[in-house]
């Protein structure tokens, strides 16, 4: 009965007209910047997180979230009509998505990857709903020493699953945690790495760093980038897909949706990492193979519902046991401490409408995108057209705007203009910079819990392997550290850096 009186609650939260129009403001700029190729939604968000601050905290989320799978939508209509991947999800998608496009199979391969990101969605919705009290239940037994041991845990996995270097994630993800102490120690009262400046006693803040480094970094970035783009069909017709491509589609959109939530859990996996899988087993499990490529249908199915999947199971962590499974994540965390709530399990039993909100709409999400999005392809479409160094601009200006309004501070500005400088020379030397914001958000957390385990051991380091929690997590993370530094795998690491 529990289960059902959260449901209900969060529907109650959910469809309350203002949460539905934010939820739609959400959706709408998620498909939107997932249609132009190179802003992406961690980007976005981090741009975005200033204007939430007024905002109620469920309406936050729920605008937020939408921005997030929102953008699996957009980056599928590029990926097929342009082959041009508007989000890094859809580059599987353009595989077989845009070869189905120049067959004049355009409408049906839209229509498809609609119904396999509703379907995923909507199952994925589902999971989070039956999984979220066991695990809330979990993390209420967790110590400091459990969380101590968790949170090593997710830096080490996104340094593992995180594509590129191993060296490079693991300076990103130290540096990150160098930065996080900046500031006034509670503890002691010294000042740490202030160098004498005032505006730094309390510590970076978080929003013009992420602005800085995801935002506007990508966008000087995609400045130098080619414009180029041809659309294959500009007239869209059969958008209702026939019953034997539903029947091809169906059981790899339920193969893709329940690898997307199983590998959307995992801290670090990044959006590339379920359509990639989905797509290969389909290839792999398919009786002819050598479809793939050439417009088979499954190929647009299961990477779509598969990152979908991924990008609303992701929520799990963030919302039982407060970490992040990967850097759009910890954005999420940056707008709930925004709101002055501190992420972790006590969230699901302090504020039941935020939690259960945000998970009602996703659905009411999902919904909505499938009823706006093929009928307004042709609008996405024509968005293609904006030059960047038009949006450039205006960008800038309002997150100055955005950046200065949160603390009235004109410091936090020229942090930003500064982070982005960094985040494009991150660019430009191949390092991703998602590993230094966990750390950043992860930073705090991991120094106060290990000060708490230690004040709770008596100074005794062995507490972190005998509670039996924590030794399972610690050792999970000896055997990631163990299958990193296999010859095979650093082989495969090697092999997809050259590529």
């Amino acid at each position: 009965m529990e289960l059902f009186d959260n449901l209900l609650l969060g529907l109650q939260t959910a469809l309350q007209l203002n949460n539905l129009m934010y939820c739609l403001i959400g959706v709408v700029i998620g498909t939107a910047i997932g249609v132009l190729p190179g802003i992406g939604p961690i980007p976005t968000v981090a741009l975005l997180l200033p204007f939430t601050f007024g905002l109620a905290p469920a309406s936050s989320l729920i605008m937020l979230a939408g921005i997030f799978y929102g953008a699996q939508y957009g980056g599928s209509t590029t990926a097929i009509l342009v082959n041009v991947p508007g989000e890094t999800s859809s580059v599987v998608t353009c595989l077989d998505g845009h070869e189905m496009a120049k067959q004049g199979r355009a409408g049906p391969a839209l229509a498809i990857a609609a119904i396999s990101s509703f379907f995923a969605g909507t199952v994925a919705t589902i999971i989070i709903v039956l999984l979220s009290l066991p695990l809330a239940s979990l993390a209420l037994k967790f110590t400091a020493v459990e969380y101590f041991s968790l949170m090593v845990l997710g830096l080490f996995a996104a340094v593992i699953l995180a594509h590129g270097s191993v060296s490079k994630s693991l300076a990103m993800v130290f540096l990150g945690l160098l930065i996080g102490v900046v500031g006034i120690d509670v503890n002691s009262g010294a000042a740490r790495m202030t160098f004498g400046v005032p505006e730094l006693a309390d510590g970076l803040d978080f929003v013009p760093v992420a602005m800085g480094l995801f935002g506007l970094a990508e966008i000087i970035a995609n400045l130098e980038r080619p414009e180029v783009r041809q659309v294959v069909s500009q007239k869209l017709r059969d958008l209702i897909p026939s019953l034997r491509d539903l029947k091809a589609a169906f059981p790899a959109m339920v193969r893709g949706t329940f690898i997307g939530s199983a590998l959307g859990v995992l801290p670090g996996g990044g959006a590339a990492l379920p359509p990639f899988t989905a797509y290969a087993l389909e290839k792999k499990l398919a009786k002819d193979p050598s479809r793939f490529g050439k417009g088979a249908i499954e190929g647009v199915a299961a990477p779509e519902a598969a990152n979908n999947a991924g990008a609303q199971t992701s929520f799990i962590p963030l919302l039982t046991l407060g970490i992040p499974a990967n850097a759009l994540m910890a954005l999420m965390i940056g707008a709930l401490m925004m709101q002055g709530i501190q992420p972790g399990p006590q969230v699901m039993t302090e504020q039941p409408a935020l939690v259960w909100g945000v998970i009602a709409s996703m659905w009411t999400g999902n919904l909505m995108l499938l009823i706006i999005n093929l009928p307004l392809v042709g609008v996405w479409v024509s968005m293609l057209k904006i030059p960047y160094r038009l949006l450039f601009p205006a960008i800038v200006l309002f997150c100055c705007i955005g950046t200065y309004g949160i603390s009235n501070s004109v410091f936090n500005v020229w942090l930003m203009l500064g982070c982005a400088l960094v985040g494009y020379f991150f660019i430009k030397v191949g390092v991703e910079p998602a590993p230094l914001l966990l750390g950043l958000v992860l930073g705090p957390q991991l120094e106060e819990n290990f000060r708490r385990a230690m004040q709770l051991s008596d100074g005794d380091p062995s507490v972190f392997i005998t509670r039996p929690i924590s030794a399972v997590l610690l050792g999970v993370v000896v055997l990631l550290l163990a299958a990193m530094l296999s010859p095979a795998i650093l082989r495969t690491r090697k092999r997809a850096l050259a590529e």
